[in-house]
């Protein structure tokens, strides 16, 4: 899966188009008609296994299912937000769903872009967590940034994100440039600083970079593939993806840190000028089923955005937050992202990568 807080809107694009569904009138467990039993719903979304899994456990089974024409365009944010952007001031858009990070809904939100939820449409909605809940995103699932360390050269897990400072892991430190905002988040969280004030992290990470001589990769793969060939020994990652890589055999493994984990969202977004809202709604309500949900959970390793959602009990155990560390999590201040990031990549840039 790909995705602001996982990819980078420096990665290069890819977009391609696939169509399919059946038309054919149905009832929802009601009773009462369902919404927009026909009629074309085109959504927009990361591609690649998240795609992929949004097929084959809501989107066939649960929406098409019922008559409603599924067209997908694959891509990653900033062409989705391209795309918003360029229809905004149009009559009718294109889209009528787009799937994006909650950061990202935040600032399509404040764009005028996004159209206000309407919850009575949504009735599977109710079992939302009430901390992810949101007036103008749909959440579907959340992660966690975790420290990651291979359990062969690492033989008592680490448990502060301090442990990324370890000199006895000089030159073995991975950092992932594609999501450079959480080692700034990060390196706040050690040097004093908060979610909501990171000017501490930037000494910090000027100090990793001088004593840790840290190796740098542009994408989740080649993080993998680091941690695969025991380039590095260290570094964080969302922990989905670190039990993701574990089930494939790479010896990494996931650490909840003491200052507890960075918060990542995905969902979805209702653009206020889409075609078909009673089909994106469907769609929306769909996701949320219990028993989708809980598969696409098994599939992902992220954890679900309900409480009901329906997996093997050692499934949920090893994805989910304990009641501890949900009340530990640091949840991304949007505003305050949005207003900085620019200014961070800059220095990212500049002085980290420089």
């Amino acid at each position: 899966m790909v995705n602001k807080s996982e990819a980078s809107t420096f990665l290069p694009s890819r977009r391609s188009l696939l169509i399919g569904g059946t038309a054919a009138a149905a009832l929802v467990m009601t009773g009462r008609p369902a919404l927009a039993q026909s009629g074309e719903l085109i959504i927009a979304n990361w591609g690649g296994d998240w795609n992929d899994r949004c097929v084959k456990f809501v989107e066939t089974p649960l929406v098409e299912k019922k008559g409603i024409k599924i067209s997908r365009i694959l891509n990653l944010e900033p062409e989705r937000k391209t795309k918003l952007l360029a229809e905004r001031n149009l009559p009718r858009g294109t889209l009528s769903l787009a799937q994006f990070t909650h950061g990202d809904a935040y600032e399509l939100n404040e764009m005028g872009i996004v159209e206000p939820l309407d919850y009575s449409k949504i009735p599977n909605a109710a079992a939302i967590r009430p901390s992810l809940r949101s007036p103008y995103f749909l959440p579907f699932i959340v992660g966690g940034v975790t420290l990651a360390y291979n359990p062969k050269y690492i033989k008592e897990p680490p448990t502060s994100f301090a442990d990324l400072w370890n000199v006895a892991y000089a030159g073995k430190l991975g950092v992932l440039d594609q999501s450079f905002y959480n080692w700034i988040y990060m390196a706040a969280l050690v040097a004093g600083g908060k979610m909501d004030n990171v000017e501490p992290g930037f000494a910090k990470l000027l100090e990793m970079k001088k004593t840790m001589q840290p190796r740098i990769y542009p994408t989740h793969q080649q993080l993998a593939a680091a941690f695969a060939s025991e380039e590095i020994w260290i570094s964080a990652n969302y922990s989905a993806r670190l039990f993701q890589w574990e089930k494939d055999g790479v010896s990494v493994k996931s650490s909840y840190p003491k200052e507890g984990a960075i918060t990542v969202v995905f969902g979805a977004i209702i653009p206020k000028k889409a075609p078909n809202k009673d089909a994106a709604y469907f769609y929306l309500n769909s996701f949320l089923d219990p028993t989708a949900l809980g598969q696409f959970c098994d599939a992902s390793m992220y954890a679900p955005s309900t409480t009901n959602a329906i997996m093997p009990p050692a499934v949920k155990e090893k994805i989910d937050f304990t009641a501890a560390q949900s009340a530990s999590l640091n949840n991304v201040d949007y505003a305050y992202q949005a207003k900085n990031l620019a200014r961070w990549l800059e220095w990212w840039n500049k002085e980290f990568k420089g």
